[in-house]
């Protein structure tokens, strides 16, 4: 695995972080200096030949599938860049978020709501740059005749979330279809057990996040991805919104100090979406290298249902605004209390 650029974060200082991101969403996003000497000496020789180091923090899973050329890129070819690019690969947005607030990271790909936190928590200090991923969700089952979604009507369906983004979703889209009351949301904690139960039971119905779709529909041929949960909110949604997953994010100030580092990055960003939905066999085993995903063969199926994008300008305002109304309308808290401010998404 190449070590140029690309790190994981240590399950050793999971702790830590942690620790911080509670002392830094209490202290509502004061922004700490960046710690060490070194880092402050190699960010003045960086400006000094008109580059600047661009820290970059996602998560393994979808929301990072669609930086995985740019990743090899900044590896592999760094002089083809105008900026230095130093991504960082974590397990859960605990770990991205304080160094985010701490000013340790500049762009952070995060999930949807959390960009909505953050922009509150630190009082405008984050700008949404794009929106990298849309809804990752669907109904599994080995069930033929669950084909549309009013299909849902009497039975009980797996899936995990309870008490935040998954749930608010499937519940709005049962009020909006017709349904609510009358399906049984059932919740497991992990996403591995909703597959177990479907793999036990073949007339069970579940809801799965991609690549949990994949790996359940690899191991049992019988279950089947039939509905896509991005086509039942594009038809029920009437505000022009999607089902928003994954949005990228960065500092204020690190955008107004360096919009032209922001720029590149969105662009690169943008590219190397293109790629992994023209290619996805050629970008799985970039998404293997980058620690995002453990297998070639589940990458390369997953990406077709990831739904990668890198929607920017009115595009971005018009996905993400209504899709973190309808979470804020489900419960304000999950968006950090209020919905962000028009100075929360990136004109370019």
């Amino acid at each position: 695995m190449r070590e140029n650029r690309i790190r994981r974060l240590h399950a050793a200082a999971v702790a830590a972080v942690a620790a911080v991101l509670s002392a830094a969403l209490v202290a509502c996003g004061g922004q700490a200096a960046p710690s060490g000497q070194p880092a402050d000496t190699d960010a003045r020789q960086s400006e000094a030949v008109g580059s600047v180091d661009v820290k970059v923090a996602s998560l393994k899973g979808p929301t990072s599938i669609g930086l995985a050329s740019f990743m090899d890129k900044a590896a592999s070819d760094p002089g083809s860049l105008a900026n230095a690019y130093d991504f960082t690969v974590a397990g859960s947005a605990d770990e991205v978020v304080p160094s985010l607030i701490q000013g340790d990271v500049d762009i952070a790909l995060v999930p949807a709501n959390v960009a909505s936190v953050l922009y509150n928590k630190t009082a405008g200090g984050v700008v949404a740059l794009d929106v990298n991923t849309l809804g990752v969700l669907s109904v599994v089952t080995a069930d033929s005749g669950v084909v549309d979604f009013s299909a849902l009507s009497g039975r009980t369906v797996y899936m995990t979330g309870k008490g935040a983004t998954p749930e608010y979703v499937m519940n709005y889209l049962l009020e909006r279809n017709g349904l609510a009351g009358q399906v049984t949301l059932e919740f497991k904690s992990e996403a591995t057990e909703v597959v177990q139960a479907i793999s036990q039971d073949l007339d069970a119905v579940a809801v799965l996040p991609q690549p949990y779709v994949t790996v359940a529909c690899a191991k049992n041929p019988s279950l089947k991805a039939t509905i896509d949960l991005n086509d039942v909110w594009d038809t029920a949604s009437a505000d022009g919104s999607r089902l928003v997953t994954g949005v990228t994010v960065a500092r204020r100030e690190f955008l107004e100090e360096h919009p032209d580092a922001v720029r590149e990055f969105v662009e690169r960003q943008s590219a190397s979406v293109d790629a992994a939905n023209a290619d996805p066999e050629g970008t799985a085993p970039l998404v293997v290298n980058a620690g995002i995903v453990d297998s070639e063969q589940i990458a390369a199926k997953a990406i077709p249902g990831c739904h990668l994008v890198c929607l920017t300008g009115d595009d971005l305002r018009g996905a993400l605004s209504g899709y973190l109304k309808t979470l804020f309308d489900a419960d304000a808290s999950s968006v950090g209390g209020s919905l962000p401010g028009d100075d929360f998404y990136y004109a370019g």
